[in-house]
């Protein structure tokens, strides 16, 4: 398999209310998870809040770095991973993610989902996802298998945990810089 190409998953805190409440039962320093096809993060997809002021309205998103949540939260810290993949994979990838975009208003938060990792319990509704179930899935409907468990159980942290994925950066995301001449890991 040539590895030609690469994708880039992102693991953020904000420091929200409901990302410290997620940390008290992880204990793990990033509790949200997106993908992005660039290394400047600016195809980046996750499910989370659809207005930054508003986080009881969660669903399908295309984050922005500038202006979305994240611009709310200028000390969020994260962690991004690369992850070397085919062209065909990632084409797979695209077409599995064209179809959130096409029914982005379908989608809904599955925070029963979040309740059922802590309950070891994959709680699947259709059209209901978290943020690194959303991600898992992705990559299982692309056949990029990076676990042995339902992406229903996937956590952020088990990304952290992947041997595929390589680190690029770790730091505040108002700092990540995508030239890897000048970010060298």
């Amino acid at each position: 398999m040539a590895a030609d190409r690469s994708v880039f998953i992102l693991l953020t805190n904000t420091g929200t209310l409901f990302t410290k409440m997620i940390q008290g039962y992880t204990r793990a320093p990033y509790n949200h998870a997106s993908i992005s096809f660039n290394r400047e993060l600016s195809e980046l997809y996750s499910f989370g809040r659809k207005n930054p002021n508003n986080p009881l309205n969660g669903g399908f998103v295309k984050e922005d770095l500038k202006t979305g949540t994240f611009s709310k939260y200028p000390n969020t810290t994260c962690v991004i991973y690369e992850l070397r993949v085919t062209d065909r994979e990632v084409e797979k990838m695209k077409r599995v993610l064209q179809l959130f975009i096409r029914k982005d208003k379908k989608y809904l938060y599955n925070i029963l989902g979040v309740i059922g990792i802590a309950l070891k319990e994959p709680v699947e509704f259709s059209n209901s996802y978290f943020c690194s179930q959303f991600v898992a899935e992705i990559l299982e409907r692309s056949g990029i298998k990076l676990w042995n468990k339902l992406p229903a159980l996937v956590t952020p942290d088990d990304f952290r945990q992947s041997e595929r994925l390589d680190l690029i950066y770790e730091g505040k995301l108002s700092e990540y810089d995508p030239d890897p001449l000048t970010n060298p890991q």
